[in-house]
């Protein structure tokens, strides 16, 4: 359980710091025949910096309870 919660704890702070997350698709906008026209469209993937905290605490709840014995 101490290993979880150390990458929980991780995962946590990496979902803090960075609370978005951008990509591209790609995306027809002309297709004649041997022609075909593509662009890339950019998406956001977005979270709050809540969730992060919480699963920083989840770790560190983990890492407390593998403590003890």
């Amino acid at each position: 359980m101490k290993t979880a919660g150390i990458v929980l704890l991780i995962l946590g702070l990496g979902l803090t710091i960075f609370t978005s997350v951008k990509f591209f698709t790609r995306e027809k906008v002309v297709d004649i025949g041997k022609l075909e026209i593509t662009r890339d469209k950019p998406n956001y993937l977005s979270w709050s910096p809540v969730l992060g905290v919480l699963v920083i605490g989840l770790g560190g709840v983990l890492i407390w309870q593998g403590g003890r014995k």
